[in-house]
């Protein structure tokens, strides 16, 4: 709701065309009182409005200054702590203006536009639609107790606070008021004015009393009758106002004789007062402790608490008393002054001041007894002043009054008898050679042997009686006769002293006569302390343990070492040795052992170093104890291979079981996180490794031919817990030996032949045997030869040793028709030693082949054939050939031109075979030749292996 008022408070109409509109709207209505502008109010009404309207037409000019502008106030209110974009009411709307749902004009009118006039404080927690004229709350939530703290409860901001004081609808706010001010300006010119909004923080209950201390402390004096208000200077306080702020307090215990009453003021503010309800004693109850509580009104409550402490002061309500009514005492006529007699004690129960008890005789002690005894008005003790005579009374009855502020005095009656003495005891005179001190002689505990301490004179008062000495009490002391005088006698040390060993002696030099009368004169000697004794560690050897990976400054212990020494000379400080890494940090005066880094068993295992403990004494001492750690093992460290990859090389046929190769792994953990456990992750159905050495071993025989190389992965686990792992490659390559002899594949069979024409030219090649090696290397090297010839004239053909075709070497002539039959050795180059196998090659020189049979019969007969020994000669290159570095260049051009010449030898060869071929084939069908296909099946599975370059790893 909102209220508009002109320039000085008053209701403005705008004359514009005979049209206006209410500028705004009353606060309260009166009963009855329709919405202004409304169609239902009565002609008389009218009439009024028209005339006034006609008043301001005139007046309106002087006092606004513009007879187009208009000022107006709105008012609004709203709780405290409300989100963002909360409505707080709408300008445009309570203004009435176009825009707000009232009568359109005929006319196109320009839309309005609403400003806030500047940024200030209000302008913070509001956000003003331009267009619409809506006031809405922005994301800053107003509190109000920290909006209106200057003022308790009752401040304006904004950015005209001048108007919380001028304007006449600001005087009708209460005192418990908070506004926020804010100027808006409205356009365009036709309905131009400055609006003054203001905005009242209505208080919400969100604070809770607070007590400005936590403890508060009270004092009631014991006597204070019942009804006694006191009040209670700490009050309560809560930022809210009216019933959210405190209204009542109360005690959590009040024991039966306090209660709680609040009065307020002018100014509202209440304060607690507590009541006495029953009688207090001092003596019975000093001190009552509770809490007090403070609650506001909001709904629901809210409370606050401190701890309420009630002394209770003395009043001087008792008296001294003495214990007894009377006290007898015995002295001897001969006593010295000063001698002890008696000591009267009174107690009062009250405190300070009021328990102050003074002692003096009653008057009707006489004056003789008071001048014989000395009365301690302080303490009570009575001393012997003067000395007695012979003559003087021999009881004496001394009447002592204790005597308190305000009291009638107590009364005690000290009997003394006073017995007579023949004869006065031995004198005993001092003369201290050491320091005294009202009787106490003080000496170092370091002072040498035979250090005088005093001189004792020994006399007796009557000179009439031989006087002795002696010295009673235990101690390193001697008293001793001091020649040549007599009745002197010297007190001194027979041993050094010891501070630690006992601080103070009491002794007493005893002087009798022969009469029996003695006389003790009482010495204390107090030992001096000086610094003596070094520190001491509770273990010279400190053994410590601690795992590795810990914390930074981790604790590992705490020294301690104790001085025998008193005071300074005894307060032990720490420090670490010349020898202690650095990373180690003792402190020095709580002697706690920190290690600032984490420690790695594995990079160091034990430390050992010092460890000072030094005292404050002049000069200090020092004593040194020796620290050992041992850095226990944490399962941190995986197995580890000397290799990532492994290779090992064996030879084909290896025995089974045998030992492949080693493999290494270590461990940088200790014990059971240390042991490392093998296994093979495949190919465990050939391969077994052993687990405590590591030696790898295969099940059976490997055979290079079925399976030339394994690959397998080994894991190594060690025993820690969780247990850590890891892998490595294994290579096994199975190097070649000469198991496997040439293998034949044609011809197939020695019972085949092959028809020559007698037209054969020579050179020309006739057929080849073709033979392989299931071995690698130099064991698959094939070489050829023909080691048995039968025939006409078995020379004529010849056999190339590394390709096993077979020539003719000469012309045939008429005589060489007939059969050839040639024993081919087909051999490998293995070692140590060759294997080799045998063909029989047959070729039948002939024109045509007209009896198959007869041939057939002259194959099945056993040849007659001579075996050669001769070996063939073949000229090999081995696959690797060892090179020496200084002809290293040569070597490679040489390889090159061999290389070079190899290719085009195989080119060359290729294209002579397959124009031998065409010819041969061309001169067959000429010729009308039979070539009789040999028997047997090839195996096709059987092929040619290429030798493995393998080089060690």
């Amino acid at each position: 709701m909102g209220t508009v008022s002109g320039c000085r408070g008053e209701e403005r109409r705008r004359a514009g065309g005979g049209a206006g509109a209410l500028l705004g709207r009353s606060r309260r209505r009166r009963p009855g009182m329709g919405p202004p502008g409304s169609r239902g109010s009565t002609s008389s009404a009218r009439g009024s409005l028209q005339q006034l309207l006609l008043f301001l037409l005139f007046v309106g000019p002087f006092n606004c200054f513009a007879s187009y502008s208009r000022a107006t106030e709105l008012f609004y209110s709203l709780n405290e702590g409300l989100p963002a974009g909360v409505l707080i009411g709408s300008l445009a709307r309570d203004l009435r203006l176009p825009t707000a749902g009232g009568q359109r004009p005929t006319a196109p009118q320009p839309p309005l536009s609403f400003t806030l006039a500047s940024r200030g404080l209000g302008g913070q927690y509001v956000h003003l639609d331009n267009r619409s004229g809506e006031l809405h709350t922005s994301a800053l939530e107003i509190d109000r107790e920290a909006l209106c703290v200057e003022s308790g409860g009752a401040a304006v901001f904004g950015e005209a606070d001048s108007m919380s004081s001028s304007s006449s609808s600001s005087s009708s706010l209460s005192s418990e008021s908070c506004l926020l001010l804010l100027d808006v300006l409205v356009l365009p010119q036709e309905y131009f004015r400055l609006v003054k909004v203001k905005i009242a923080i209505r208080d919400v209950n969100d604070n809770a009393p607070h007590f400005p201390v936590p403890h508060i402390h009270l004092s009631v004096p014991e006597n204070a009758p019942v009804n006694t208000r006191l009040a209670i200077e700490h009050p309560a306080l809560d930022p809210d106002v009216g019933t959210n702020g405190v209204q009542t307090y109360r005690l959590r215990d009040n024991y039966g004789v306090f209660t709680l009453d609040v009065e307020e003021n002018e100014s509202g503010e209440r304060t607690p007062y507590l009541i006495v309800m029953g009688a207090l004693d001092r003596e019975a109850r000093e001190e009552y402790v509770t809490v007090i509580i403070a609650e506001d009104g909001g709904a629901p409550p809210l409370v606050g608490s401190a701890t309420l402490t009630i002394g209770i002061s003395d009043i001087n309500d008792n008296c001294p008393q003495f214990s007894d009514s009377q006290l007898n005492v015995t002295l001897y006529g001969n006593s010295s002054l000063g001698t002890h007699v008696a000591t009267v004690h009174a107690e009062d129960l009250d405190l300070g001041s009021n328990a102050e008890i003074t002692y003096s005789y009653s008057q009707k002690v006489p004056q003789p007894s008071r001048d014989l005894f000395h009365l301690d008005e302080s303490t009570g003790a009575i001393t012997l002043s003067s000395k007695i005579d012979g003559d003087a009374p021999r009881l004496h009855r001394l009447i002592i009054l204790g005597n308190g502020p305000g009291c009638i005095p107590a009364v005690i009656t000290v009997l003394v008898t006073i017995i007579k003495v023949m004869m006065r005891p031995p004198e005993v005179v001092p003369r201290f050679i050491a320091n005294e001190v009202e009787g106490v002689v003080y000496l170092k505990e370091l002072e040498p042997i035979n250090t005088p301490i005093a001189f004792f004179t020994i006399k007796d008062p009557d000179e009439k009686y031989k006087v002795n000495c002696y010295l009673d009490g235990d101690g390193p002391f001697r008293l001793s006769p001091y020649k040549p005088y007599n009745n002197e006698y010297l007190l001194e040390t027979t041993k050094p002293l010891d501070y630690e060993t006992q601080q103070l002696y009491e002794i007493s030099v005893v002087a009798w006569n022969s009469e029996g009368f003695n006389v003790n004169k009482i010495i204390k000697i107090q030992v001096l302390d000086d610094n003596d004794n070094s520190p001491v560690f509770s273990q010279q050897l400190i053994e410590l343990s601690i795992e590795e990976n810990n914390v930074p400054n981790a604790f590992l212990t705490k020294l301690h070492a104790t001085d025998a020494d008193s005071g300074e000379r005894g307060e032990v400080s720490y420090f670490l040795g010349p020898d202690a890494p650095s990373y180690f940090s003792l402190d020095k005066t709580t002697g706690v052992l920190t290690v600032a880094t984490q420690l790695d068993r594995e990079e160091k295992e034990k430390y050992r170093y010092t460890v000072k403990a030094v005292d404050s004494g002049f000069p200090p001492r020092e004593s040194i104890a020796t620290v050992t750690i041992t850095v226990l093992d944490k399962n941190d460290n995986s197995p580890r291979f000397i290799n990532k990859d492994f290779s090992f090389f064996v030879p084909e046929n290896f025995p089974g079981f045998g030992e492949i190769g080693v493999i290494s792994v270590t461990d940088a953990d200790a014990g059971q996180n240390g042991w490392v456990a093998l296994s093979v992750l495949n190919g465990s159905d050939i391969f077994v490794i052993d687990t405590g050495k590591g030696v790898l071993r295969a099940k059976v025989s490997l055979d290079r031919e079925q399976q030339s190389s394994y690959v397998l992965w080994i894991e190594a686990v060690d025993g820690g817990d969780p247990a850590l792992s890891s892998t490595a490659k294994i290579t096994i390559l199975l190097l070649d030996i000469n198991d496997n002899p040439p293998l034949v594949l044609f011809p197939q069979s020695n019972m085949s032949y092959l028809l020559v024409l007698p037209s054969t030219l020579p050179g020309s090649p006739i057929t080849e045997v073709y033979a392989v090696d299931k071995d690698t290397g130099m064991n698959a090297v094939i070489a050829y030869s023909i080691i048995g010839r039968r025939g006409p004239r078995p020379e004529s053909f010849r056999i190339d040793p590394k390709t096993g075709n077979i020539t003719l070497e000469e012309s045939l002539m008429q005589n060489d028709y007939g059969l050839y039959r040639l024993l081919v050795k087909v051999s490998d180059h293995g070692y140590p030693e060759p294997l080799h196998s045998t063909v029989m090659v047959n070729l039948f020189v002939n024109d045509t082949v007209s009896n198959e049979s007869y041939i057939e019969s002259l194959l099945r007969k056993e040849p007659d054939i001579n075996i050669e020994e001769k070996q063939p000669q073949i000229s090999i290159e081995p696959t690797h050939q060892k090179m020496e570095s200084a002809s290293c260049m040569p070597t490679l051009v040489a390889l090159s031109i061999i290389s070079l010449g190899s290719i085009a030898l195989v080119t060359g060869m290729g294209i002579y075979i397959c124009l031998r071929k065409g010819k041969k084939h061309h001169r067959a069908d000429e010729n009308m030749e039979v070539q009789i296909p040999l028997n047997g099946r090839i195996n096709l599975h059987m092929l040619e292996k290429k030798p493995m370059e393998i080089s060690n790893i």
